[in-house]
This record gives C-alpha cells, sequence and structure tokens, in this order.
C-alpha cells in the first residue's frame, strides 16, 4: 500500500508517523476481542468478494443498496460505530474527502457508494483488486505524470453518464489532527462533466487508532483498529458545490478544501489540548508519509 517514492517527487506526502501520530487509546478492547473483529472483519471482506458477482445483473439503485449494507457490515465487524450527518447531493457529483486511513473508503462507500479513483497498485492487491475491479474502481498511475490526462477523462465520463466518482484530492493520507492541500487534476474533470462537487469530511474519535500514516504495517493499522475501545467515524456531508459555480479547477479545488478542512478545523477545537497535533511542525521531512490507498 506504498505511495509516493523518491523518484516521483511530484506526489504528495504528510510529514505524519505511526509513532506520533497513530498511537491508540490508553484503554481498548481485549486481545480476545481484538482477534474476533479481525475475524469477523476479514470475513466481511471475503463475503462480499465472492458475493460481488451476484450483483453484477442489478441495476444501480440496488448495487449501492448492496454495497452500503456490506460496507457498514465491514466498518461494524471492526467494532467501529458510524455516524452521519448532512445531506448527500444527487447522483453523478465528484465527492471528495479529506484522507485518514484506509477505513476512509469503506466508511465513504457506506453513505456514497460510487465509482472509486484509487492507485494502479490496488488493481493486483489479494481480493480486494478484483473486487475493486469488478466495482468500477478508476486507476491511476501514480508515477505516470502523463497519464493524469487520461485519467481525468475517464473521470469525467463516468460523471457525465451520472455516475457518483469518490476522490482524496490530498493524494496521502494524513493523521486526522492536521491535513494536506488538495490537488485541483480531478476538479477539472467535473468542470468538464457539468457535475456538482460534493466535499465529505471524515473524523475518528478517538484520533489515533484509525490513522494509517507513513510505513504503517497494514496488519498493525487492522490490529489497531481492532483492538481500539469505542472508535467512532464520523461521515459529514457538507453543502454540495453545484456546478458553474467555479469557472476553473485550482478555485474549485481550494473552495472544497476550505470547506472540508474548516470543519476538520472546527471538531479539532473542540479536542483537548493535548491532542493539537504537533508533527508537522516537528518531524522531519525525511519521515514523511506517502501513504495512500487512492
Amino acid at each position: 500500500m506504498s505511495g509516493s517514492r523518491p523518484g516521483s517527487p511530484w506526489l504528495p506526502a504528510a510529514p505524519c508517523t505511526p509513532r506520533s501520530c497513530a498511537r491508540g487509546p490508553a484503554a481498548g478492547a481485549s486481545r480476545g476481542r481484538a482477534a474476533a473483529r479481525l475475524v469477523a472483519g476479514g470475513l466481511a471482506v471475503l463475503a462480499g468478494v465472492l458475493l460481488a458477482p451476484l450483483t453484477a445483473p442489478l441495476g444501480r439503485t440496488a448495487r449501492e443498496r448492496a454495497t452500503r449494507l456490506w460496507c457498514r457490515t465491514v466498518i461494524r465487524a471492526f467494532g467501529v460505530r458510524l455516524r452521519v450527518t448532512g445531506t448527500a447531493a444527487t447522483t453523478g457529483a465528484l465527492v471528495v474527502a479529506n484522507h485518514v486511513s484506509w477505513l476512509d473508503i469503506p466508511l465513504v462507500a457506506a453513505v456514497l457508494p460510487g465509482r472509486m479513483l484509487a492507485k494502479s497498485e490496488v488493481r493486483h492487491w489479494p481480493l480486494l483488486g478484483p473486487l475493486a475491479a469488478r466495482g468500477g474502481t478508476l486507476f491511476l498511475e501514480r508515477d505516470r505524470l502523463r497519464a493524469l490526462p487520461g485519467t481525468v477523462r475517464d473521470i469525467a465520463r463516468a460523471l457525465a453518464a451520472g455516475s457518483r466518482v469518490v476522490v482524496f484530492p490530498e493524494g496521502s493520507t494524513w493523521c486526522g489532527r492536521a491535513h494536506g492541500r488538495f490537488r485541483p487534476a480531478a476538479f477539472q474533470a467535473a468542470l468538464d462533466a457539468g457535475a456538482a462537487v460534493q466535499p465529505v469530511r471524515v473524523t475518528y474519535h478517538p484520533v489515533g487508532p484509525a490513522a494509517f500514516v507513513g510505513d504503517d504495517p497494514l496488519a498493525a493499522s487492522l490490529w489497531r483498529v481492532a483492538a481500539a475501545g469505542g472508535l467512532t467515524a464520523e461521515i459529514r456531508l457538507l453543502p454540495p458545490i453545484p456546478a458553474g459555480r467555479h469557472t476553473d479547477r485550482r478555485s474549485l479545488a481550494r473552495a472544497a478544501q476550505r470547506a472540508v478542512h474548516t470543519a476538520v478545523a472546527s471538531d479539532s477545537a473542540n479536542l483537548p489540548s493535548s491532542s493539537v497535533h504537533q508533527c508537522a511542525s516537528s518531524i522531519p521531512a525525511a519521515a514523511s508519509s506517502s501513504r495512500t490507498p487512492s
């Protein structure tokens, strides 16, 4: 699940590291309960892989209903509670969210199922790769800048056809206490398709266990989530940005970023003072995160 590499300086990176940002709460689930959650989560994912072909003949509404049900099942199997606020835009919108964890993907899909934009390596993952491909995932070759215009055209075609497309435009995971700049490329697709943009804010309480940053192994992250006590994920659907309100991708990206990051900042203001994020100023750039599943 690695993201950018030293040979790809144009790819974004975050200063978050597992040691500084991804620690779990002092009190959590017992080892037995955490192990049971891991097994339940794995079985829920496997069930989705096996049953996905059966949904192919169904219409879009039925497939989206099945996706919501499956994603909520996976989330609950890992012991995570889901809270949803706000109102979604109609189908055919570009959904853009801040990026904290691998959990963001089933969380957003549990509320706004659509075609995800993911890095091309995801196609080759065991179990999840074939499932992503069957689900209409759009794959981006992150190390080939020349491939980006073609990906933007694919997103625009999907939006114009009425599909919802989900993008994490920060391009890298951040721990949830700090955040990155929204990259503007995907917003060009919304302009080309005349589609609305649906900003979404993802937050976790407590903050640390869900963060999947830096060189954090996936197995360690899975265990941390399963072992967390009372982990709650909140999806806030912010007011959609109507098509035509912005005429260039950079101003549209800034508007969406402002909406999402303002909402994140308002949540951070309610955290105890000891939880204020410090790694952006104290972690060396060499330890920065390039982690992202999208």
